[in-house]
């Protein structure tokens, strides 16, 4: 931590997977380092809404709970996404809003009420040393996070913070996290999906999915029809976010911030960048539908997202 760094956080008991993250890593995947970054990037933005700060300024990605942290300096926190059960010394704290605490308070967060990952926002971010441009942790490549090598938050870490003052916002009224809605994802046909087969491209875009245990920061597994590909085999190539490949058993992987940079499985295509924040939120079980958009319509869609975020400055 630098001079200037607020010893704010002391962790206490460590969660599952208790990240720092930010926007992510980019123009490094040449090097075969991936992106990083936030699952729900969209929640760890709006947490920083609340508090003032840039939308990818670095703050903690809180995956399922059991996460227990002491404060030891008086600041104004937020958060925002997953209803996490999270307490302020036993006090149950509204989610998707800032707070104030005070030093030797408890913040603790037990398990999913709705959603699968919270984001705490602090004032002006985490402070972490940056590895290739970003904080963002990834452990299965050893990079970012509190020590720069990439592992998660364990007890006894102390978190720092960069900011004093900060804003204190209120969402808007149409902002609901995570969204309450049946997950419909967008995705951008292309790749190799003039290889399918022409029901299976049918089946893609109106039968339901179900999320699969097997799901991480890699990667999620979908459970439904089975597709078809005629492609007997690929040469790897460059993998995007939200890729969706299919392997020979037919059940779509949607490969998300902590993916492979290559790969050699044929592709619909890929959902966009919302897409992938809402399906980061989506449990084992839960259902979802497929819904095809166009490149135009999914940079609109982001790039209005972003524009809400700079509306007041």
């Amino acid at each position: 931590m630098t001079a200037a760094t607020t010893p704010g956080l002391r962790v206490e008991r460590a969660g599952p997977q208790a990240l720092i993250q930010d926007a992510g890593r980019f123009g490094v995947r040449h090097l075969g380092v991936t992106q990083g970054g936030a699952l729900d990037w969209v929640s760890l933005g709006w947490a920083n809404w609340l508090l003032g700060n840039p939308p990818e300024t670095p703050g903690l990605e809180i995956a399922i709970g059991d996460l227990e942290l002491r404060i030891e300096a008086s600041a104004r926190l937020a958060l925002a996404g997953a209803d996490l059960g999270a307490t302020l010394d036993g006090r149950p704290l509204p989610n998707n809003a800032s707070f104030a605490v005070e030093a030797g308070q408890r913040l603790a967060f037990a398990a999913p009420v709705r959603g699968l990952r919270a984001y705490l926002a602090v004032p002006g971010g985490i402070d972490a040393e940056p590895v290739l441009g970003s904080v963002a942790t990834v452990t299965r490549e050893g990079l970012g996070g509190l020590d720069g090598h990439g592992r998660a938050l364990a007890a006894g870490d102390t978190l720092g913070w960069r900011g004093q003052g900060c804003a204190d916002r209120v969402l808007p009224r149409d902002v609901v996290l995570p969204p309450e809605a049946e997950a419909a994802l967008a995705l951008v046909p292309g790749a190799q999906i003039a290889h399918f087969a022409g029901d299976s491209v049918f089946a893609a875009f109106n039968r339901e999915w179900r999320v699969d245990d097997r799901a991480d920061r890699m990667g999620v597994r979908l459970l439904g029809p089975e597709l078809h590909c005629r492609l007997s085999g690929m040469i790897s190539e460059g993998i995007p976010l939200g890729a969706v490949q299919v392997p020979a058993d037919g059940q779509p992987i949607v490969l998300l911030n902590d993916r492979q940079t290559i790969g050699g499985y044929p592709r619909l295509g890929a959902l966009t960048p919302l897409a992938c924040a809402r399906l980061a939120q989506l449990a084992p079980g839960e259902s979802l539908r497929l819904t095809p958009t166009t490149p135009a319509q999914a940079r609109r869609a982001h790039l209005a997202q972003w524009a809400r975020w700079h509306a007041d400055d």
